[in-house]
């Protein structure tokens, strides 16, 4: 694998952290979109991708595992699926590189597919197909110096996520330690098509809590399905991380580009809650 030529000298973590907030510069929320490497198909994703490029400040690739514990069924759908056809970490570096894509890319992997090599091969291997950074969810900080170790050197993002549940001084520690942006969890349990409860108040305090402690952008996700979401969720944080309900769209046969505009710019017409 070479690396793409469009490329910036910056580090990947500083790329992503960047992209995000050139989206707060232009007064809009920044979107990081979760896609589950090769679904709906090894042959149609390459273009879901670029479609997905072409709306999105982050692409994040999921990578297909048998127990995504932090999932919905969404995802753990999507993820048998791509597993069926063939997907591999290997070729999903190898699609990286090749698409090129203009907006740093994330790989959001569990730490098993992760253990095929070591983290120092993981990293040379990430780095010249142009990833820019990892999202591990069920890696705890306290377990994750040597993946750290191995990514730091290249300037590979390693984001980290916090929850409602955290506790405030570990709430400083990881948003500390994340970089490229800090991943919010709005609420407990698995991703998927529950909303938000809505207690605006419960969640301006949550995120003002992580806005005081982060150096880094923070993203808040799970169950962010609508663009009255987004814009209620955009007054608190720097952006969404948009994953099932994009992943829906796509197996009903929705163009995903489409789906991302509507939830950042929804027309007058369109009602918030549809």
């Amino acid at each position: 694998m070479t690396a793409p030529t469009n490329v910036a000298a910056a580090t990947g973590a500083a790329r992503i952290e960047a992209a995000i907030r050139r989206a707060g510069a232009d007064g809009r929320p920044a979107i990081a979109a979760f896609l589950t490497a090769g679904f709906p198909s090894r042959d149609a994703f390459p273009d879901v991708v670029r479609r997905v490029a072409e709306v999105a400040d982050v692409v994040e690739l999921g990578v297909p595992f048998s127990d995504p514990m932090a999932d919905g069924v969404t995802i753990q759908a999507a993820s048998r699926a791509a597993l069926a056809d063939g997907v591999t970490l290997d070729w999903i570096l190898e699609l990286v590189a090749d698409l090129e894509l203009r907006v740093p890319v994330v790989l959001m992997s569990y730490l098993n597919p992760l253990l095929t090599r070591s983290h120092d091969v993981l990293a040379s291997q990430a780095t010249a197909a142009g990833v820019d950074g990892f999202i591990v969810p069920d890696l705890p900080y306290e377990e994750s110096g040597s993946l750290r170790r191995a990514l730091e050197p290249s300037g590979l993002a390693l984001v980290q996520l916090v929850t409602p549940l955290t506790p405030p001084p570990r709430r400083q520690r990881l948003a500390e330690a994340s970089t490229g942006f800090l991943y919010a969890v709005t609420r407990t349990g698995t991703t998927g098509p529950t909303r938000h409860a809505g207690d605006l108040e419960a969640l301006a305090e949550y995120a003002a809590s992580l806005r005081a402690v982060s150096p880094r952008p923070v993203l808040a996700g799970f169950g962010v399905r609508t663009a009255d979401q987004v814009r209620r969720l955009h007054a608190q944080f720097d952006g969404v991380i948009v994953g099932s309900a994009l992943i829906e769209a796509l197996a009903a046969d929705g163009d995903p580009a489409d789906f991302l505009r509507r939830l950042r710019d929804p027309s007058p017409s369109e009602s918030d809650d549809s």
